[in-house]
């Protein structure tokens, strides 16, 4: 499929759990990069019948240009940065603001789940999933972070990514599985919706509320 248009998260959700129907009834864990990866992970996890979690990186954006990422951090520390843009900062800046953004990503993680412990990925095959990948940064520290937690497996799952960064990706996942993966990239994941408003916290709260059952039974850690 080449440069797809997708209605909004939902329906991109829904054709991506469809292109992992080989994971249906097995013993995968879906985890969302939030907030817009939540309305995906919960399509994937409701059709896969897979229980849904959170891997929270956090995008750090250039001094100049907040919305041009350079590196990008998880709640347990995990950092990936573009060096090359990275080489010319203040390093005294870039802790700082680390440092802030791993505060906000661990506040989003009892924001969202209010204190419930991270469901276990030891052993188990597990979906990691955004409503779009750009630059790539956010999700190889999300990969980071879930490889530390020993799966089975990864499976990256994104509606669309450039093609360059899919290459990128597998040297961190098993597989990738992308609904679009174009060679001229449009620069931004937006551009590849009809909607593609802002998802709120509450939002995120409620859809990840579906999931608990779920969550029991697939044993629970602390990390």
């Amino acid at each position: 499929m080449r440069n797809v248009c997708f209605k909004d998260r939902k329906q991109a959700g829904r054709l991506l759990a469809q292109a992992l129907e080989k994971y249906k009834d097995g013993d995968a864990i879906v985890y969302a990069l939030p907030r817009g990866g939540v309305e995906i992970g919960a399509e994937i996890a409701e059709h896969l019948q897979a229980p849904l979690d959170l891997i929270i990186p956090r995008k750090i954006g250039h001094p100049l240009d907040p919305e041009y990422a350079i590196c990008a951090v998880t709640e347990s520390g995990y950092l990936v940065c573009n060096q090359e843009e990275v080489a010319a900062l203040d390093m005294e800046w870039l802790e700082q603001v680390t440092g802030a953004q791993i505060a906000e990503a661990r506040r989003r993680r009892l924001t969202y789940l209010a204190g419930r412990s991270p469901i276990t990925a030891e052993g188990h095959m597990t979906i990691v999933t955004d409503d779009g990948v750009a630059t790539g940064l956010t999700m190889l520290a999300a990969l980071q972070e879930i490889r530390n937690y020993q799966p089975a497996r990864i499976v990256v799952a994104v509606p669309v990514i450039p093609y360059d960064a899919v290459e990128q990706l597998q040297q961190y996942a098993d597989e990738v599985v992308a609904l679009d993966a174009p060679r001229m990239f449009r620069g931004y994941i937006g551009a590849y919706y009809e909607e593609f408003d802002q998802v709120e916290d509450d939002e995120v709260v409620e859809l990840l509320e579906r999931f608990k059952t779920q969550e029991v039974s697939h044993g629970q850690r602390s990390r």
